[in-house]
């Protein structure tokens, strides 16, 4: 019994590994660490989705009124986000695990709020 539940362990394992790996670049020296253990995602992702996260369980718990203003304001918080991919994927500068996580985590709040207004706005107008 207990070597099937180790099989299907190491599946799972497995399996979410693949996928963490198609969603992100998985570089060690752009992950958080702990004790020498790296997180399965790089700091921007791990501070976008965490971004996301937060931001959908405060929107739960709290009303929010999406507006065009909103609207604008998620999309300028996005775009910290690619520029810093994009200059650090033409190798015109490096930048560090503390501003990778935090133009992620602005740019999963502004991600969930331009997809929640899309949603709102075709469910109004469609």
């Amino acid at each position: 019994m207990n070597k099937k539940y180790d099989l299907n362990k190491e599946k799972i394992s497995n399996n979410l590994k693949v996928l963490s790996r198609l969603s992100c670049h998985q570089i060690p020296e752009r992950s958080f660490n702990i004790r020498g253990r790296y997180f399965p995602v790089c700091a921007r992702c791990t501070g976008l989705y965490l971004g996301v996260f937060l931001y959908l369980i405060y929107s739960y718990f709290s009303y929010v009124y999406y507006s065009i203003d909103l609207t604008i304001l998620a999309i300028l918080m996005v775009v910290p986000t690619f520029l810093d991919g994009f200059t650090q994927f033409l190798d015109l500068r490096e930048s560090d695990n503390k501003l990778r996580f935090l133009t992620g985590f602005f740019g999963g709040i502004g991600l969930s709020i331009i997809v929640v207004s899309i949603k709102l706005y075709l469910l109004n107008y469609v």
